[in-house]
């Protein structure tokens, strides 16, 4: 979904650029590996290492290029990530962070405040708050990049519209990949939250997700995330 919003590109900052000079790249939460791969051209260049960055960074060398995507949840400490990627980056480093955040939207008002799209949305930034984590963080990413240092701060905004209700073919297809991705994965991502930080019973949150569920495949709410 992210080569589909960024036609292709694997990220925005110049050093994705094809003359660009790129020594050391960092991928924080790299899952499948995926993205370091392809910006590395030949797995040769890859190396995958488990650490945990919210501990102090302990590289022993520094980054031209620290890549973050879609760990809206991954840091208790966001001030701190951007203080510790500041340190680790060569002059002239950048680093791009690539999310959505909660709550979702609409511009048109098909979003309604008793939608459980909606009070599903506000029961995860709740749940999370209570399990230390902060869903609406990128709001201020820019904010905490210049707090840490970081200078030339641009920030690219997208929408990913929650099923394929838009017109726009390629919002209408980012739509219908959305909708698939977050009607599969709904119960992992809730259950832990929901029960440990709301106190639900899983019977309860089975049971909302159902309805949640539904709005998510109501096309007549233009419901999105902002990215």
């Amino acid at each position: 979904m992210w080569a589909l919003t960024l036609d292709g590109a694997l990220g925005l900052c110049p050093k994705n650029c094809e003359d660009a000079k790129v020594k050391r790249v960092l991928d924080v939460g790299t899952g499948t590996g995926i993205w370091a791969m392809e910006f590395g051209s030949m797995p040769v260049n890859v190396q995958f290492q488990v650490d945990d960055l919210e501990e102090p960074w302990i590289f022993n060398q520094k980054f031209d290029y620290i890549h973050c995507r879609d760990l809206i949840g991954g840091f208790g400490d966001w001030p701190k990530f951007f203080a510790q990627s500041y340190e680790n980056l060569e002059p002239g480093g950048y680093v791009e962070v690539q999310s959505f955040t909660f709550p979702c939207q609409s511009d048109d008002g098909t979003l309604l405040p008793d939608h459980a799209l909606m009070q599903w949305s506000d029961f995860m930034m709740e749940a999370a708050k209570a399990l230390g984590r902060c869903l609406d963080i990128p709001t201020v990413f820019q904010a905490l990049a210049g707090e840490a240092g970081f200078t030339n701060i641009e920030a690219k905004k997208f929408k990913w519209a929650m099923n394929s209700w838009p017109k726009d073919k390629k919002d209408k297809l980012l739509g219908a990949w959305e909708l698939e991705n977050a009607t599969t994965g709904l119960e992992g991502l809730c259950m832990a939250l929901f029960t440990r930080g709301l106190g639900w019973t899983k019977l309860e949150v089975d049971v909302f997700l159902d309805r949640v569920r539904a709005d998510m495949r109501n096309r007549s709410i233009h419901a999105y995330w902002p990215m």
